[in-house]
């Protein structure tokens, strides 16, 4: 008799290969598809060479046949139509029971969807998120499974034997809610990376470009951060990055065009937080970075026409770089805070029961944000499940305590040299507007009252209880009850 398969991986990119062989690692027989079947064979062929219990198969229907019961099909395809199309080709061969797993960035709303769709035809579906490239695919990665519950049981043996472990064993994998709930984690999850990302580059621009910091010397400074309170994955690829030299002995960054990508994840995350209105503004501005990244050609031509502050720095070079440190330290506090009030915010909306302790744990082993910094986030929410936000926390309001000099004087330099650091700014500012018992919104809500009716509340009445004002005398006692504006 053939022998028969624990789970089927359709897609056989670099992801897919390397989530199949660590599953054969394991101790699992995996059937291995790709719609382009030649991908089959060189895989058997090559990284999968001499492993017979990895099952190489051609077609939909074959991939069906070899497979135990209840049937366990994970799609590592790219997000979106294709998702779809997987679904619809593969429905038609299931039975009652057997489950679907998306293991790419999908969209939450998508999985949302596709969860209900499955559910009404008996399949079981789960949506999961899947962090730390191809590197922790193969040797353990954070996944972030949602979906059906019922799916759960399914899967979760083997989820949690692929997962990379913290460093008491735990896996970096639960369960964390229906639907999109995952998803929605993960989305957040690669937000708070564009982030991090981000921070990390102000570090370095505010190293090489102010402080005329040499590449060695900051390979040096990146080493010395990743032993600390910044240790993390991050940072150390960051380090290796700096000291890394071409085939001609020269370092590479420094000739990498200055133009980022994206695909979509930080720009969904920021799209919510305005749906949810949550002010992720970190994460924004680190979209907002990439986007203008991309406008190479014409920051070129502007910096020949538009001349602007460009001092030299002149005060105590390694004294400010442990004031680059701490003033990334505090932001990259903010920009946790941020995706957790979001992550909260989208529970409520979508009726989740969001484990925040949890969600830590799993991002702190084998996902690209994995860092020391995660285990005092779990322990925040593991002493205060209700915590409202990471700010509010003793040991977190410690540390901005002690940065917060720095961080000023940090964010302050950079303006009088003209360097941009839209990340380390927007952290301090929301900080500052975060621990501000009174904001400015009493004269916008005037203005939008003066020219809408839109209506305002009065600090001396109780809340809930609206005015609205003639500022002209002509226009009227009657408010706006329609739009906001």
């Amino acid at each position: 008799m053939e022998k028969q398969g624990d789970i089927a991986v359709i897609g056989l990119a670099v992801m897919g290969q390397n989530l199949i062989l660590n599953m054969n690692d394991k101790g699992y027989t995996v059937v291995a598809y790709n719609r382009t079947t030649s991908k089959v064979d060189d895989f058997l062929n090559n990284a999968a060479k001499g492993r017979d219990t990895i099952i190489g198969v051609h077609s939909i229907e074959e991939m069906i046949a070899r497979l135990k019961s209840p049937r366990k099909i994970m799609l590592m395809v790219k997000a979106g139509e294709v998702v779809d199309s997987f679904i619809e080709s593969i429905i038609a061969h299931l039975e009652k029971g057997d489950l679907i797993i998306d293991g790419g960035n999908s969209h939450f709303p998508d999985t949302i969807r596709r969860t209900q769709y499955l559910q009404e035809t008996g399949i079981l579906y789960i949506g999961t998120g899947v962090s730390g490239g191809e590197e922790g695919a193969r040797l353990g990665p954070s996944i972030m499974p949602g979906g059906n519950p019922e799916a759960w049981p399914l899967v979760k043996d083997i989820f949690q034997a692929i997962s990379a472990k913290t460093e008491d064993g735990s896996p970096c994998c639960e369960w964390v809610g229906e639907n999109g709930a995952g998803h929605y984690v993960k989305m957040v999850h690669n937000g708070i990376e564009y982030g991090d990302m981000q921070l990390i580059c102000e570090a370095y621009q505010l190293m090489h470009k102010m402080l005329g910091c040499s590449y060695d010397e900051m390979h040096e400074v990146f080493g010395q951060w990743n032993k600390g309170e910044l240790d993390s994955y991050l940072i150390e690829i960051t380090r290796d990055i700096m000291g890394y030299k071409d085939e001609k002995g020269e370092v590479l960054v420094d000739k990498i065009l200055d133009t980022a990508g994206q695909k979509g994840t930080g720009k969904w995350t920021g799209v919510s937080s305005l749906d949810l209105g949550m002010p992720v503004t970190l994460i924004g501005e680190a979209v907002y970075a990439r986007c203008l990244s991309a406008l190479k050609n014409e920051r070129v031509a502007a910096s020949k026409l538009i001349k602007g502050k460009t001092e030299t720095f002149k005060g105590d070079k390694k004294a400010f770089i442990e004031d680059i440190r701490k003033a990334l330290l505090a932001s990259k506090i903010v920009s946790y805070a941020q995706g957790y009030m979001l992550m909260r915010e989208a529970a409520k909306e979508y009726k989740w029961n969001l484990n925040y302790g949890g969600i830590a744990l799993m991002w702190r082993g084998g996902c690209i944000i994995r860092s020391a910094f995660l285990g005092k986030i779990k322990e925040a929410f593991d002493t205060n499940p209700d915590l409202t936000n990471l700010l509010m926390d003793d040991y977190f309001k410690k540390v901005i305590e002690d940065c917060q000099t720095s961080w000023r004087k940090v964010v302050a330099a950079a303006a009088l040299n003209g360097v941009p650091v839209p990340a380390l700014s927007t952290a301090l500012c929301f900080f500052d507007g975060y621990r501000s018992e009174r904001l400015p919104a009493n004269l916008l809500q005037a203005q939008r009252d003066y020219f809408g009716a839109h209506t305002y509340e009065r600090t001396d009445k109780a809340r809930g209880e609206f005015f609205h004002t003639n500022w002209t005398g002509t226009g009227g006692d009657v408010a706006s009850g329609t739009y906001n504006a």
